[in-house]
């Protein structure tokens, strides 16, 4: 058996655990590898459904009354004579009376055209839209009329728009023509936007900001590549002034979300609910960088003192980092397969969003149907983006844990081991997929509860009574998020657990939670001192990238419900600059847990002596000759004082 003495050790206390390095391999977690292969075969029945019955052209480019999709050719629909027309030199939508739209059940009751060109000026008479028509090759009355008989036919009054025509543009919102003169402006934007579907409100907001939102994410994967080649030459003088920036940032972007809501409340048109959806969206983001730059604060006074140590295990681990100088490019292909998994994501969430039958309406005009069905394909979706995400990301953890560990169990410095992440990446490949897919699918298993919850909360907002219900959900959020980060934290040594050892997700955390537990708190405190100086980098990007993204949402704050594309441009940030420093966290926490085995197995005699380098073992030594120094420093204190008796004053 090839497990035998190797995964086993019976002593005076028991049968327990005891850790062979490399010693013992086998594959873990299959039945989870399955599990997850039925998911993905969901999720692909999901995409193809979403290409058969969704239609994202027409949340893209627009769409008229007829069942035409503007700047596109279009196939006829049954029952709709005016559908199945050819559109590709129409890009725009016009609606007939835009100073006049109304809302009937959840559809405009207005026409609505494709047209070349939005009429620019005013238009006072038929003869002008005739005019205009026969110049621009923009035709505003229902495709049905020939623009030969604006003037004369009978049903004009009905079949043309009305009279005035408004001067308007296209803007990039379902490339509609907007409506200039302010009292037509207001008229439109209240029904057009405050009247249309949640969800498609969500999207276009979106898509109008694409190209902030694209601009936004360069700037996240900009500031991930600086902060990691900060930690890559990290130095005592560059801690303090990063920390510095920290404060200074955090300070900096809570004065302006501040002076943003202030904005707001001061200039807020009554018409428009977008405008109040985004001024709750800047005093929730305020409340929020207030109370996390509040924490962060009294977190970097209470912690400042060990900042000298924490620098001379970055630079131990940047000495790990450079044996293997490869390690830094794995963010390079996680982030490339995020991105196309993202896009893939999102063309599948529009396609769903504008998945829907056709049904001929009076007049032969056409609307659609939503789907049944639709909303669960959603939540299974949404489930799906966490997961495979979070999976992605724990890949890169456990390529990176396995090169780590094989790199430091080698007892021959002089010839280190020939690919470390290529060996990493086959035995990830061979043996632990099915790890690192349960200790992904807990992520999710809490995140989506988070989700709920707040959704909850947000609704219960709405209600005058329900305060305390309102208070238990915050609770529920805050405890569902410190389960999250112990999560994250107990994963990345359950993977580097299962690379040392071999053994499934559930015994690697045991084992990695036990012998932790045994080690020096002291030594523990500097390692989270260090991770926590690692997710400063990640706040840093990620205030930064969301201070640019409200900046540049601000512009366009009547036409936009950005509080969903900010949110997932701060998700994205996040990813990223995890993604990116993730290595620095990874290799830090997997050269503490090889550490901590190295005591476990050896004693630094000629017979077991230690893994570790002399670098190592002086650091090891130093922090604990300067912890027993400041141990006694306090027990003496605490003696004097006990010490201490009133004594008479003489004069």
């Amino acid at each position: 058996m090839p497990c035998s003495g190797a995964e086993y050790l019976v002593s005076a206390e028991g049968a327990r655990r005891e850790w062979r390095p490399q010693i013992y391999r086998k594959r873990t977690d299959t039945a989870w590898l399955f599990l997850f292969f039925l998911f993905w075969t969901g999720s692909v029945f999901i995409m193809g459904y979403s290409v058969v019955a969704g239609a994202a052209g027409r949340l893209l480019f627009g769409y008229d009354s007829f069942g035409n999709v503007c700047g596109k050719k279009n196939s006829p629909v049954e029952g709709a004579p005016l559908s199945g027309q050819d559109m590709t030199l129409k890009k725009h939508v016009f609606f007939m009376n835009s100073c006049n739209l109304e809302v009937k059940g959840v559809r405009l009751d207005r026409t609505a055209l494709c047209v070349s060109h939005c009429p620019e000026e005013q238009l006072d008479s038929l003869e002008e839209v005739q005019l205009f028509a026969n110049t621009s090759g923009s035709f505003l009355c229902v495709y049905s009329l020939n623009s030969f008989n604006y003037t004369h036919s009978p049903n004009a009054d009905s079949l043309c728009p009305r009279l005035p025509v408004p001067p308007s543009k296209s803007f990039p919102l379902f490339n509609r023509c907007i409506p200039q003169t302010p009292e037509c402006y207001s008229l439109f934007a209240s029904v057009l936007i405050n009247d249309v579907d949640t969800l498609h409100r969500i999207l276009s907001g979106i898509m109008s900001g694409r190209d902030t939102v694209l601009g936004l994410c360069v700037l996240a994967l900009a500031l991930s590549l600086a902060m990691m080649f900060t930690f890559r030459f990290v130095t005592t003088l560059l801690v303090h002034i990063f920390i510095s920036l920290i404060i200074l940032g955090l300070l900096f972007v809570c004065g302006v979300l501040w002076w943003l809501y202030y904005d707001y409340t001061n200039d807020l048109s009554i018409e428009l609910d977008t405008e109040r959806e985004n001024m709750k969206c800047v005093l929730g983001f305020a409340i929020v960088s207030t109370g996390i730059t509040a924490v962060l604060l009294v977190l970097i006074f209470v912690l400042r003192k060990r900042i000298k140590l924490t620098v001379e295990l970055f630079q131990i681990t940047n000495k790990a980092i450079s044996s293997t100088p490869f390690l830094l490019f794995q963010p390079l292909w996680t982030f490339a397969i995020l991105i196309f998994f993202w896009v893939l994501w999102v063309a599948v969430l529009l396609s769903l969003g504008t998945a829907g039958t056709a049904q001929v309406m009076e007049g032969g005009q056409v609307e659609y149907k939503p789907l049944s069905g639709i909303r669960y394909m959603w939540w299974y979706h949404l489930i799906g983006l966490i997961w495979t995400s979070e999976f992605i990301l724990a890949c890169q953890q456990m390529t990176v844990a396995g090169a780590v560990v094989t790199r430091y169990f080698n007892r021959s410095q002089s010839d280190p081991p020939d690919h470390p992440i290529l060996s990493s990446l086959s035995i990830l490949f061979f043996y632990h997929q099915g790890t690192v897919v349960k200790g992904s699918f807990l992520i999710p298993v809490v995140r989506i509860p988070r989700i709920i919850v707040m959704y909850m909360h947000n609704a219960l907002k709405q209600q005058q009574h329900g305060a305390l219900l309102r208070y238990l959900f915050r609770c529920c959020y805050g405890c569902f998020w410190c389960l999250d980060k112990y999560l994250l934290h107990l994963n990345q040594n359950a993977y580097t657990t299962t690379a040392i050892n071999g053994t499934d997700f559930c015994t690697s955390a045991k084992d990695a939670v036990k012998i932790l537990s045994k080690n020096s708190s002291h030594l523990t405190s500097i390692n989270c001192f260090g991770d926590f100086i690692i997710f400063l980098g990640k706040v840093l990007v990620v205030c930064f990238t969301v201070f640019g993204g409200l900046m540049a949402f601000n512009y366009n704050r009547a036409f936009q419900v950005w509080a969903v594309p900010l949110l997932l441009v701060a998700f994205f940030a996040y990813l990223v600059a995890h993604s990116f420093l993730s290595v620095f966290e990874t290799v830090l926490d997997a050269l503490f847990l090889c550490f901590t085995v190295d005591l476990e197995t050896n004693d630094g005699s000629s017979e077991k002596p230690y893994f570790m380098d002399q670098e190592f073992l002086s650091f090891v030594k130093g922090s604990n000759k300067l912890n027993n120094v400041r141990a006694r420093q306090r027990k003496d204190s605490l003696r004097t004082e006990e010490g201490t008796e009133l004594q008479a004053v003489v004069r």
